[in-house]
């Protein structure tokens, strides 16, 4: 009976240590911490319209994302940690994309966010994540007020010092197309249309600023609802004031039918709008008659930049469904940012909460060559690169007309 007991005991002994040995052995731990555990977990999160109208653009920020993230862990770029991307869908619209923001922001993985697309979901993310000190990268946000306030003209403040992007602004990208038309194209008339949201409107606006100071005239300015497919009326108030061109603040899937329409409406001239129209899907929305129009986007075109071929031959290599599209080579610029970061807040970090404010300190001092050239932040969050391209759609295809670096004169 005695030795029963012992056996018993015995037994008893060796389950409870395979038991705390394997509660030992795990490798990682969703919440970034480090109970016994080799590896930690820290997480990227992504904002970006993965369904809906915008979904092209969405899917090709996502990817690029999982990529740079993907090559990170091959490389054990952070010795102790393994990241993570957790990609939500914001439509491309504020609420979404709020609560995107507010799923990320609570969960205590999540060291930075790269995202969004567009400037007026980028006004909803900003301060859910910024409370948390969470650092959000955007490789799309044109809108100048994100960096520099609502006085950017004239009182530049920087709103949150948790906001970086490595996109080039509107403050720049809309004086770029119309010195484009006024002193290349020799347009000296245009009429202007924007679609109310913040993006559209902040285009138009340093359009219209710009090509007046040039000598220019906007002959007729427009605007349209977010939701509209008929632009008859619009069209119909413009074709009297005879423009040579139109500019366009918004995004591809209004622009497109736009330019079809008013062509068919006998308003045979150009559109042209900001990098939100820069996707093939315009075209195709576009069709046939929408050969001569123009896009501006920021960047050199990826496919001829040396510094992209890597990406671009890695991109292609991993399978994604989805192409990179207009925005691939800055998001993965934009998570290769965080990723440096991280290399300096993570390095003796004990758990990811604990780090994200070390984490938007240390974005301050990331320089490298990445994919869409030099990556770095000037003091307000927004990128040193001023670089932009204009293309022209011809055969039904972009092509590249030319690529500058925009000179404040």
């Amino acid at each position: 009976m005695q030795q029963r007991s012992v056996v018993r005991v015995g037994a008893s002994l060796i389950v409870a240590s395979l038991a705390l040995t394997a509660c030992g052995s795990r490798s990682n731990n969703d919440n970034g911490g480090s109970t016994g555990s080799t590896t930690k977990t820290a997480k990227i999160g992504v904002i970006a319209p993965l369904s809906g109208d915008l979904s092209a653009l969405g899917l090709g920020i996502q990817h690029s994302v999982e990529l740079a993230v993907k090559q990170a862990n091959d490389s054990n770029a952070i010795p102790g940690w393994k990241l993570e991307v957790d990609a939500k869908d914001d439509e491309g619209k504020t609420d979404p994309g709020k609560n995107a923001a507010t799923s990320l922001a609570g969960d205590p993985a999540v060291i930075g966010v790269v995202g969004t697309l567009n400037t007026s979901v980028a006004q909803q993310v900003q301060p859910v994540l910024a409370p948390k000190n969470i650092v959000q990268v955007s490789p799309a946000n044109t809108g100048p007020g994100l960096t520099q306030g609502a006085q950017w003209q004239s009182d530049p403040k920087r709103p949150y010092a948790t906001y970086f992007r490595t996109c080039t602004t509107d403050a720049v990208q809309g004086p770029f197309a119309a010195r484009y038309l006024y002193e290349t194209a020799k347009i000296t008339k245009v009429a202007t249309i924007h679609d109310k949201k913040a993006y559209g409107q902040g285009l138009v606006g340093t359009f219209t600023e710009e090509f007046k100071k040039l000598g220019g005239q906007v002959v007729s300015a427009q605007t349209i609802n977010p939701d509209d497919a008929n632009f008859q009326a619009v069209v119909s108030a413009i074709k009297p004031s005879a423009p040579q061109a139109l500019y366009y603040g918004g995004e591809y899937p209004k622009a497109g039918p736009l330019s079809q329409q008013m062509k068919a409406a006998g308003l045979n001239i150009p559109l042209m709008g900001g990098d939100g129209i820069f996707d093939p899907k315009y075209i195709q929305l576009g069709g046939k008659t929408s050969d001569g129009d123009l896009a501006t986007s920021v960047g050199a075109p990826v496919e001829a930049l040396d510094s992209a071929k890597k990406f671009v031959a890695d991109y292609n290599a991993a399978g994604y469904k989805e192409p990179y599209a207009a925005y691939g080579g800055y998001s993965f610029d934009a998570a290769n940012s965080i990723i440096n970061a991280l290399k300096v807040s993570l390095k003796d970090a004990k758990d990811v909460e604990s780090a994200r404010k070390a984490t938007v300190d240390a974005m301050a001092s990331v320089s490298f060559d990445g994919v869409t050239g030099k990556v770095a932040f000037d003091q307000y969050g927004d990128t040193t690169s001023k670089v932009l391209t204009v293309y022209k759609v011809a055969a039904g295809k972009w092509a590249t007309v030319e690529t500058k670096d925009f000179a404040t004169k």
